[in-house]
């Protein structure tokens, strides 16, 4: 039997785990909203192309520095948060804010893209359980634990790891978090911090935006050892487009690229593990002009390689064939990376890595399970957790 992708997307509608809309609308229009209806090409969101891409909820990354001071994070966050229901309130034959798994199924059935909350680093908690519960009760569904800076309870994967993981204060708070059925998020984590999350967590827990470190050595990626265990633990990980994280080439040339700045004393990043580039920043070897004119020789005689949707698949596929196919879905980060793998250029592009799956040999209620029934199932265990857990 042929696979028919339009059935699959109707049947279960993308539920993305990333997308950093609010940050672009921050930082270039000023948070206006105008535009999302009918279109903005500059970047690679917005309602037709949602639609077009059978994206039927989104996790709103409310994303901040994480070099912002943590008070200054807070306010920031708050501004994002606010930016995700002026979004809603402004389009909302389109899009609604869901605060859980069943307001977001709810949303579907009637035609609306469910607006979910992702808070992208725990400096925006400023080590603050109250701030955490505060963030909750406006919708906050998920906080990643660190984004690329450690903070004074975590370990990021973009730096030397100082805390062994997490502290006591940072166990202290993942409890919190399940507690009161707030997924933790370990995209963005060191390696030792995610075993310290999964040691402590008694629910499931996610990576709204990773891949699989067997196949690109990123190491923002999931190790095969932690993605048996995310397995055991009945969590989900949302397979992202970043360039650098799936295709090997790729990373390498960005660590080239990274080597080479740094021999001739122009600004980049630590070559371990360097962050991903977003849209808003310019590339991060070469800041400015005069930095960029200063290694043309090197970029014209190493040309970029492109990721390709099919090495997107392939990541899919090693996270089924390690976790199960229980527990892997998407989470594209777009807006969040100033490059995308050729045919996943934009939100509409979903259908189109559907269809080289099931290519593959992937049958409909498997790209179901990926699309959004995981993660869906996920946020509903998280919820039923806090339930028992709050008598």
């Amino acid at each position: 039997m042929s696979v028919d992708i339009t059935r699959v997307l109707r049947n279960s509608p993308v539920v993305d785990g990333h997308n950093d809309l609010p940050w672009q609308l921050r930082v270039h229009r000023g948070y206006a909203v105008d535009g999302l209806g009918t279109g903005i090409p500059a970047l690679h969101t917005d309602l037709p192309r949602l639609r077009a891409g059978g994206v039927g909820a989104q996790f709103w990354s409310v994303y901040v520095p994480s070099s912002l001071p943590e008070p200054e994070a807070v306010v920031a966050t708050l501004e994002q948060i606010d930016a995700v229901h002026r979004m809603a309130a402004a389009y909302p034959d389109d899009l609604t804010v869901a605060t859980t798994a069943a307001d977001a199924a709810r949303a579907m059935d009637n035609g609306k893209i469910a607006s979910l909350i992702g808070v992208e680093g725990g400096h925006s908690l400023a080590s603050s359980t109250g701030v955490l519960r505060c963030l909750a009760r406006l919708g906050v569904r998920y906080v990643t634990l660190t984004h690329n800076h450690h903070t004074p309870w975590a370990d990021s994967a973009a730096l030397t790891p100082v805390h062994g993981g997490l502290t006591d204060e940072g166990r202290a708070i993942v409890r919190e978090m399940q507690r009161i059925g707030v997924l933790v998020d370990l995209a963005h984590v060191a390696e030792s911090t995610m075993d310290a999350a999964l040691d402590v967590a008694t629910a499931p827990v996610i990576f709204s935006h990773s891949s699989c470190r067997a196949l690109t050595g990123h190491g923002r990626n999931v190790p095969d050892r932690v993605l048996e265990r995310l397995r055991d633990n009945g969590g989900v990980v949302q397979v992202t487009f970043v360039p650098q994280f799936v295709s090997e080439e790729v990373r390498a040339w960005d660590r080239a690229l990274d080597e080479e700045s740094q021999r001739r004393g122009l600004p980049a990043v630590p070559v371990a593990w360097p962050p991903a580039p977003r849209a808003h920043e310019a590339p991060r070897s070469h800041a400015t002009e005069q930095d960029n004119t200063a290694i043309q020789d090197w970029l014209d005689a190493n040309p970029a390689p492109r990721a390709t949707i099919a090495q997107v698949a392939d990541h899919v596929e090693h996270a089924r064939d390690v976790a199960g196919v229980a527990h892997v879905g998407l989470g594209g980060d777009f807006d969040g990376t100033a490059t995308l793998p050729a045919g996943l250029e934009d939100v509409a592009a979903y259908p189109r890595l559907l269809e080289e799956l099931a290519t593959r040999g992937w049958t409909e209620p498997d790209l179901e399970a990926l699309t959004g029934r995981n993660i869906l199932r996920v946020l509903r265990e998280a919820e039923d957790a806090a339930a028992e857990l709050l008598g």
